[in-house]
């Protein structure tokens, strides 16, 4: 079955839905219901909310419409026809769709399908018989058409697959998923919490998360400095003003944070760093012979998330993005590009990511108009892009009219364990702020010139990127990556002594280590170890202390047996400083 296909049997599952939600509360109001990437939901105006047993209800009355298969009747009506028809049945939201309709200059239409009528543009199947197996998942609340103006509806998400054994798979997948959930072994890792005091999206890394991030933030650093970029820092506000010239505030309004008023000026939290970057390159005349400029900063921003997609980390209202910008010559953007590209396949392969999928967004060559910038200057964008791509071999799907009104861009999602996608790199050439900000180089002619600039980030936010490796590697970072590298276990009091030394060697050899002495069984101990995903366990007890030795054991649960203590330390550091994968042992 095609995606197209799926898209049409799905859609048709999300109808048949409704159709038993109207059955069972014949006063809700409907309001949409579209298919999405692994299934389906609907939107529904209840008297009450839903439970987890309604939800088995409505299954069991879709079951019963399924075996009808009634078929899907289309029918395409005038917008007055089709608002006195939903008018006549209480669906007010529908009416509100139809004027939405008819301001696109489309006609309404409907689909039947035995006494139920709803209106939507299909498409769908030739009849209810033909959905296949499907399961309702769970509910959640939705803002009618995602305002927090309007009101909060019931949405409830399905999914439908072909057959019962890829719909059984899926359901795995979840619960596969639920098990790595970034929020759930956020607090099993102790890595960090969202407390409602400080405000939703806003997270508090904690000592164990904290020093996740300042291990990413250094590696960061150190290979940002070593392929020739500078460092720069900005505050976390600037006026309105400088929103005003960037443009922020005319195009981005609604995602930033309201302006604060201090003696007698505007200030707003900053919804993205490059404005200030721009402001340093401003400082004083540039030439030619400067260029390119590569300025990195992990900035923090602010962006105004509405509260009903908050989602742990993975979608925040403050976070740190590693931020760069670059400002070069026109004839530095290929090898400019090519070294970005470079920097970011090392990173993502350091930290577990071999499957990625890159997009390249260009122009609607129909409606240059829409966009900022001469066609030469996109015309070489878009070229040095390409070129970029094609030179690293790596495969990409061109996607017309998707580039952004200031530049032509490169994204690249990440593949994780389970085959989801995530959000990755950013390579973005930007035409729009070196005019509204006028920046200018001196060029070799001595004339002034504008300068190209690139955005670009390779992790994205660390929240989200953090939240992407918690799932990906279920908790269970590798070893360089580990808040805590090596716990050491004593199995009686008069073995303290000797585990102390113990973890006093591994510090010096620059492992993270902890000490467990505490008064409780040793396998409660290794248990409990485990189940924090430390990499590496060391008990000690009589035949370890007189031989100095250490017993070694895995997250996994191998048993290593007795090694000597000099032998652990030499493989442990040698497995942090390549940044391996697996442990280092023969496991």
């Amino acid at each position: 079955m095609t995606m197209s296909e799926l898209e049409t049997m799905r859609h048709s599952c999300a109808h048949v839905m409704a159709a038993a939600v109207i059955e069972m509360f014949p006063e809700a109001s409907l309001g949409f219901g579209p298919p999405i990437d692994d299934g389906f939901y609907y939107d529904f105006d209840l008297a009450r909310s839903l439970t987890p047993d309604d939800l088995e209800e409505i299954e069991r009355r879709m079951r019963r419409l399924i075996s009808r298969a009634d078929p899907f009747e289309y029918e395409e009506l005038e917008a007055g026809d089709a608002k006195a028809l939903l008018g006549g049945m209480g669906q007010n939201y529908k009416i509100e769709a139809i004027d939405d309709i008819s301001r696109l200059g489309e006609a309404p239409s409907i689909y039947r399908s035995g006494d139920f009528l709803d209106l939507c543009a299909g498409p769908h199947l030739e009849h209810t018989g033909k959905v296949g197996p499907f399961k309702l998942l769970s509910i959640a609340g939705a803002y009618w058409k995602g305002s927090e103006k309007n009101p909060q509806l019931q949405r409830i998400y399905g999914t439908c697959f072909p057959t019962q054994a890829e719909l059984d798979r899926h359901l795995e997948l979840l619960e596969e998923a639920r098990s790595r959930d970034h929020r759930t072994l956020g607090l099993v890792l102790d890595l960090f919490t969202v407390n409602e005091l400080v405000g939703p999206g806003l997270a508090l890394w904690h000592p164990n998360g904290g020093r996740v991030r300042e291990i990413i933030e250094d590696f960061w650093r150190a290979e940002h400095r070593r392929r020739g970029y500078e460092l720069v820092f900005s505050p976390h506000i600037g006026r309105a003003e400088l929103w005003d010239t960037s443009g922020h505030t005319r195009w981005f309004a609604d995602d930033m944070f309201p302006p604060m008023e201090l003696e007698t000026q505007s200030y707003v939290n900053k919804p993205m760093n490059c404005p200030f970057h721009i402001q340093i390159y401003k400082s004083r005349t540039r030439s030619y012979r400067e260029l390119p400029l590569r300025w990195g900063e992990l900035g923090t921003v602010y962006r105004h998330e509405r509260s009903g997609v908050l989602h742990g980390m993975l979608r925040a209202r403050g976070f740190t993005q590693d931020d760069a910008h670059l400002f070069l010559r026109p004839d530095q953007l290929v090898d400019e590009i090519l070294g970005v590209l470079d920097l970011e396949l090392f990173f993502l392969k350091q930290f577990g990511y071999e499957d990625l999928r890159f997009t390249l967004s260009v122009r609607d060559e129909s409606n240059k108009e829409h966009y900022a910038g001469t066609d030469e200057v996109w015309e070489l964008a878009e070229r040095a892009l390409a070129n970029a791509l094609n030179e690293k071999e790596l495969e990409y799907t061109r996607a017309e009219g998707e580039a952004t009104f200031y530049g032509p861009k490169i994204d690249t999602h990440l593949s994780d364990a389970l085959g989801r996608l995530w959000q990755g790199p950013t390579i973005q050439v930007d035409f729009n702020l070196p005019e509204r900000f006028d920046i200018v180089y001196e060029g070799q002619d001595g004339v002034r010139h504008r300068p190209v600039m690139v955005h670009r980030t390779i992790l994205g936010s660390m929240e989200r990127f953090v939240a992407g490796l918690v799932e990906h590697h279920a908790g269970a970072f590798p070893v360089w990556l580990a808040p805590e590298q090596v716990r050491v276990i004593n199995i009686a009091d008069r073995h303290v002594d000797y585990c102390q030394y113990v973890v006093a060697a591994l510090r010096e050899a620059g492992l993270r280590a902890q000490l467990d002495v505490r008064s409780e069984r040793m396998n409660l101990k290794i248990r409990r170890a485990q189940w924090q995903k430390t990499p590496y366990m060391l008990i000690a007890g009589d035949r370890d202390v007189a031989a100095e030795k250490v017993s070694v054991r895995l997250r996994s649960g191998q048993d290593l047996g007795a090694m000597d203590l000099a032998d652990f330390i030499e493989t442990a550091v040698r497995v942090n400083a390549e940044r391996a994968a697996g442990y280092g042992f023969d496991e």
